[in-house]
């Protein structure tokens, strides 16, 4: 299954993994969550939002690509920042998000499965195949930094 690596766009996956969670909930029911739902909603939202832009913003400032299909194209290691907290902070981000939607759903099964998937199929498909690609580019400076930051969190 290796012509599944780099193919699809994380956020697509995300997408994917959400519209899953909609399915397995047996559909939405849309409502305005309140009480603690609300407050662990928003939480969730403002975290993962908070991963997604320090991420993307440390990547603009580095001048360095975004785009997670094409790796080889990096043009600096990115380790200030977020990144000194988790080598994927975008990624962090969208697990966080997509808790957020489980939390919403309110589906214990969906609220578990649908990170959990993503994180699986992301490890396998993205980010173990960019780690790849990142050594070949970088060598000892990104393998010293994968021994210091971790993956996820």
């Amino acid at each position: 299954m290796s012509w599944l690596e780099h193919r699809v766009p994380p956020p697509l996956v995300g997408l994917v993994t959400a519209l899953l969670m909609v399915w397995a909930a047996g559909g939405p029911e849309w409502h305005v969550p309140t009480g603690s739902n609300g407050l662990s909603l928003a939480l969730l939202v403002l975290v993962g939002l908070s991963f997604d832009l320090a991420g993307l913003l440390a990547f603009r400032a580095s001048r360095t690509t975004v785009n997670p299909l094409r790796p080889e194209r990096a043009s600096s290691l990115v380790t200030r920042g977020v990144y000194r907290i988790t080598r994927n902070p975008m990624y962090v981000g969208m697990v966080f998000l997509l808790l957020a939607w489980g939390v919403y759903l309110a589906h214990w099964p969906a609220l578990l499965l649908g990170p959990m998937a993503y994180v699986l199929y992301l490890t396998r498909f993205q980010i173990a195949p960019e780690e790849r690609v990142l050594l070949g580019l970088f060598g000892e400076e990104y393998r010293t930094y994968m021994a210091r930051v971790r993956r996820w969190l």
